[in-house]
């Protein structure tokens, strides 16, 4: 039994004869490159010898659509929900998922940016937009949206990502989706003020200890936040990679804390106030705590632990065509909110042996970071994971690992080792490897 299976778990005819000679003349040469990626000589294809409709034809008059739009024939490639992922069924109180499968790079575009509401989308007039400062500072102000935009800006790139990212996976696999497993975040750039620079010019009294942010839409969603945070990192944003915010990411104003938790960052942003305890609110209270093995909740857990997932294959991507020795990508995606990434490795065989991966492209704080590794296509069942560390010192945990401390009840959180099984086929399953023998 094997090691895996012991796991739970110019004219048609002168281009022709053009192409069937470059064919023969260059055999050697695609042999000898095929190790990277296996030539199929198709001489005779008929996307090749015969014209294209579209190279044949007028296209659209240059300004058609004057904000741009996606190709048709990229339909597909949408967020997507679940009633499972709302509010009793209830679409205004839910969460859209973003198709990490289909993306390229670290920023994900801004329509296709992860989506959670807690009353609908707000459509907020930016000419009555006002923002409030006040309790323990020296000025209190209300500042409209370009007073606001005065004061000098900076943009950066982090992800945002819900501390409910995976809670379907808390007692088993329930999605057989890379989307539904860990769409619950997205990765942009942001440009606003930090709160920072706000604060020093209103003075804030020593006593502050915590602030309240509160958001202006029907469920005035309200988190409380350590000043630490605020006078570190935080931020108040007005674009996303480049234009205004969308109405469902916070428009025309929202909260960043980069690296914790995406609730926290308050949408529809109408109310900063400073005191010397925390509010506790709903929505850290009866709402995104976290419900530990011994029945006690953990409250003010805000930072997101080390992270990571293989982007392809995946369910949705599964391996097609390959052929024996042939030398495919395995792709993924790290975060940690508690710095930047240092590394990744793979296991090809659920966890028993590990080898590294690369970073490539950027390598930022507090935001997504790519890793690869080619691996020599043999046709064998596989058990793929991805378990990244970050330059703070965490390391991801396996299954078993984090059950150990969180137990099988706490949805938030989660940040365990995902497996992917590889069949003979080349399908992809989710799966859960466990060395432990507690019930799902």
């Amino acid at each position: 039994m094997s090691n895996i299976s012991e796991k739970k778990l110019e004219t048609t005819s002168s281009r022709r004869d053009f192409f069937k000679k470059t064919a023969v003349y260059s055999v050697s040469a695609i042999a000898a490159a095929s190790i990277m990626a296996p030539a199929k000589l198709e001489a005779d294809d008929h996307n090749i010898t015969h014209h294209v409709k579209w190279g044949t034809t007028l296209g659209d008059e240059l300004n058609k659509y004057p904000y741009g739009k996606p190709s048709r024939y990229e339909h597909n490639v949408v967020r997507r929900t679940s009633s499972l992922m709302s509010s009793a069924g209830d679409m205004h109180a839910a969460v859209s998922m973003c198709p990490l499968h289909e993306l390229e790079g670290i920023i994900v575009p801004n329509g296709l940016h992860f989506t959670r509401t807690h009353n609908g989308v707000a459509h907020v007039d930016p000419n009555k937009y006002r923002l409030m400062i006040h309790g323990l500072v020296k000025k209190p102000i209300v500042l409209t949206l370009e007073q606001l935009k005065q004061y000098p800006s900076e943009t950066r790139i982090h992800f945002l990502e819900c501390p409910a990212n995976g809670a379907a996976e808390w007692k088993g696999p329930q999605f057989n989706s890379l989307q539904f497993v860990k769409g619950m975040m997205s990765n942009s750039e942001w440009t606003g003020v930090r709160l920072s620079v706000i604060l020093d010019d209103l003075g804030l009294k020593p006593t502050a200890k915590w602030m309240l942010a509160e958001g202006s839409d029907g469920s005035e969603m309200s988190r409380t936040i350590p000043v630490e945070k605020v006078l570190d990192d935080a931020m108040i944003v007005w674009a996303q990679n480049g234009e205004a915010l969308r109405p469902e990411q916070g428009y025309p104003v929202r909260l960043l804390l980069p690296g914790w938790e995406a609730n926290l960052c308050v949408k529809y942003l109408k109310r900063l106030e400073f005191g010397i305890e925390p509010w506790y609110c709903k929505e850290e209270t009866s709402k995104y705590t976290v419900l530990t093995k011994s029945g006690k909740a953990i409250q003010h857990f805000y930072p997101l632990e080390v992270n990571s997932i293989i982007t392809s294959p995946c369910p949705e991507k599964p391996w097609k065509d390959l052929e024996i020795g042939q030398m495919i990508e395995i792709e993924g995606i790290a975060w940690s909110g508690m710095g930047t990434i240092a590394g990744v490795d793979i296991s090809l065989d659920g966890g028993d042996n590990y080898v590294e991966a690369q970073l490539k492209g950027l390598v930022l704080p507090k935001s997504w970071t790519r890793f690869s590794y080619m691996h020599k296509y043999n046709g064998k069942p596989m058990l793929i994971q991805s378990r990244s560390r970050d330059d703070a010192g965490y390391v991801q945990p396996s299954v078993t690992q984090e059950k150990g401390i969180i137990g099988v009840e706490g949805v938030y959180h989660r940040n365990s080792i995902v497996t992917w099984e590889i069949k003979k086929d080349g399908s992809v399953n989710n799966v859960q490897v466990r060395t432990d023998n507690c019930p799902a």
